[in-house]
């Protein structure tokens, strides 16, 4: 046989090249991959003040006019379920609040607060999606600042009026100067830990929280508050209330989780009422166990929403200097003498003149709660898996929320962050998803969030009607929202890898690639810190502590974990999704070259076999 022509030699040759270079490529380790895998890197500042500036033109002078004109039935829809979402923990947070501040702050200022700070973020503000109102850590702060103005022997609303003033001052300077881009270092790992807590504070408050006496199950115990004001009717049995309380409470969260799930059935004639059964779920809910109470257990007492009488200050004077709580402090006299002025007394120091001064430290741990609040919920807010198109505003909406805290501060009223749980709930409910529950549209508007907040104003001119809720019938719908946040946090589904079966884990991008071990190194450490968290944010004694602890997370994921996770597997466990994507598909490309390397490793090898023997049989 004829030896090959030159054109067979090239193509030999081509080969050959193909194969080293298909070698170099599958020779790439993971963390050759992408270059700095794992790490996390933030854009300059930008220069002085032009961050609010930008922050206001890319979000209110870009997309004002289109959200509040985009009406329609998810508006009202949503905007029912936001109303019931947050009038539930505002008149919570309200009792709580004046319970642990001698009723200066109550359920009238925390309904106010809610209801005028709403309405003007929803119209000023740059991320309308958020929800402002009263969450856990900040009470948690508020206690640990009534703790200190006691020790100074200075009135609480005068100290916290001179903290808010410092808080404005923080504010101001951190969006001035761009600090709020430090908050894009923090990873999924912190994001994940914050909103887990908030979870379990709305989880534990709704079922029975063993730091307090909230929840459905805490009305087993006799010595229940609810139960003292039946003590003397020999009529009253508090087991049927505990277990009437119990049926409603999770009789509320399970008829939820059912008339959502008609959205996605076959049920119905067409997919709009579908959608309308999904959309006023919590609604009818909460009407469904109100009725069901009202009309078939009509003598069986439970636990009613604790709304004030009238509009006016919690804090009832027994005298004109208002230095005494009527009626606690003065149970003889038939009436209070007047109620505490609106606005705060910045002088009313008890001659120590230094507060002005020294409130700026407390005011320091009231910023990085405040930052980080507000922050992180931002943060996964605006995930680039939410498909949000409006923009961000860290810095303008960070002096928003420290003007309307100084306001606060000034007026008596609690400060408002943003709500983390109901602000997923607003997202999530305001979204179109596909079959795999991925977000590929959100109507980003700002009706429901003005609507729902003016609704709580205006319910201080039906306080009669609201008092027919019953309470365990909020603490479904705060079930409910805990619950619904779950399945989207990485976080909770990692932790369930610890109670499946190794073969039959979810086929995501870790458990694809990385060794199941060091998946769950990576979790153990997040519980680790999570506990961390939780514990300081629920000692009372330590509970001022609890911003700096959750900022200690993001330093934690920077230059802790990488001593024990490689920054690939950092990457696929807590990276952006883009970036998660290239380094897949180099990883494929890679998988690829390789098994195309041994194709053509095994053709070359026939190649040079055949013509081995094409020269012995010539010779």
């Amino acid at each position: 046989m004829a030896p090959r022509n030159q054109d067979e030699d090239a193509k030999g040759h081509d080969s050959d090249d193909t194969v080293q270079t298909t070698l170099r490529a599958s020779q790439l380790s993971n963390s050759e991959l992408v270059l700095d895998a794992g790490k996390v890197h933030i854009e300059p500042a930008e220069s002085w003040g032009t961050g609010i500036i930008n922050d206001f033109k890319r979000t209110v002078g870009t997309h004002w006019v289109k959200e509040v004109t985009n009406f329609n039935q998810k508006t009202i829809a949503v905007t029912l379920l936001m109303f019931i979402s947050v009038i539930a923990p505002t008149f919570t947070f309200g009792a709580v609040y004046g319970k642990e501040s001698g009723n200066r702050i109550g359920a009238v200022e925390t309904i106010l607060a809610t209801s005028w700070v709403g309405i003007a973020y929803s119209i000023i503000g740059g991320m309308p999606l958020c929800i402002i109102g009263s969450t856990g850590p900040v009470l948690a702060f508020t206690k640990a600042l009534i703790r200190i103005s006691e020790s100074l022997d200075v009135p609480y609303l005068t100290f916290n009026a001179w903290v808010s003033s410092w808080l404005l001052f923080y504010c101001l300077l951190s969006g001035f100067f761009d600090v709020t881009r430090v908050i894009r270092l923090a990873t999924r790992f912190t994001d994940e830990i914050f909103a887990l807590l908030i979870v379990s504070i709305f989880v534990l408050d709704a079922v029975g929280d063993p730091f307090s006496q909230v929840g459905i199950l805490r009305y087993f115990d006799p010595n229940h508050k609810s139960h003292s004001d039946y003590q003397d009717d020999p009529n009253y049995n508090y087991l049927e209330t505990a277990l009437l309380s119990t049926i409603l409470g999770f009789g509320t969260t399970t008829l939820i989780f059912f008339f959502r799930s008609f959205k996605t059935s076959s049920f119905f004639c067409n997919q709009g009422v579908r959608t309308s059964v999904h959309d006023f779920s919590v609604s009818m809910s909460v009407v469904i166990a109100t009725v069901v109470k009202e009309f078939l257990f009509p003598d069986v007492e439970t636990e009613q929403l604790n709304v004030p009488d009238q509009f006016e200050p919690t804090y009832q004077c027994c005298t004109s200097d208002c230095l005494t709580f009527f009626p606690d402090d003065c149970p003889d006299q038939a009436a209070a003498a007047g109620a505490r002025p609106w606005f705060v007394d910045f002088s009313d120091l008890n001659g120590k003149g230094y507060i002005p001064i020294m409130a700026a430290l407390p005011a320091l741990g009231a910023f990085l709660l405040c930052f980080l609040d507000n922050g992180i919920t931002w943060h996964l807010v605006n995930h680039k898996s939410h498909n949000l198109q409006h923009g961000e505003a860290y810095n303008y909406d960070l002096c928003l929320s420290g003007i309307f805290n100084f306001v606060n501060g000034c007026l008596g009223l609690p400060w408002l962050v943003a709500t983390t749980v109901p602000c997923l709930i607003h997202l999530n409910s305001l979204a179109e998803k596909d079959k795999d529950g991925k977000i590929i549209y959100v109507q980003e508007t700002r009706l429901t969030m003005f609507l729902s907040h003016l609704m709580v104003g205006l319910s201080l001119l039906v306080l009669q009607v609201l008092q027919l809720l019953p309470m365990p019938v909020l603490y479904g719908v705060f079930l409910f929202m805990g619950l619904s946040a779950l399945p989207a946090m990485q976080f909770w589904n990692r932790f369930l890898l610890f109670l499946q079966q190794p073969s039959r884990y979810p086929d995501t991008v870790f458990t694809r690639y990385m060794d199941k071990s060091r998946v769950h190194m990576y979790t153990l450490w997040q519980i680790l810190f999570f506990g961390l968290v939780f514990f300081v944010q629920n000692m009372s004694a330590i509970s001022i502590i609890f911003p700096f602890m959750t900022l200690l997370c993001i330093p934690a994921r920077l230059s802790f974990l990488p001593r024990f996770l490689e920054g690939w597997e950092l990457l696929l466990l807590d990276g952006d999704d883009l970036d998660i994507k290239e380094w897949e598909d180099k990883k494929r490309a890679a998988m690829h070259s390789i098994r195309f390397t041994d194709v053509e490793e095994s053709k070359h090898d026939k190649e040079e076999e055949s013509l081995e023997s094409d020269e012995v049989i010539d010779a």
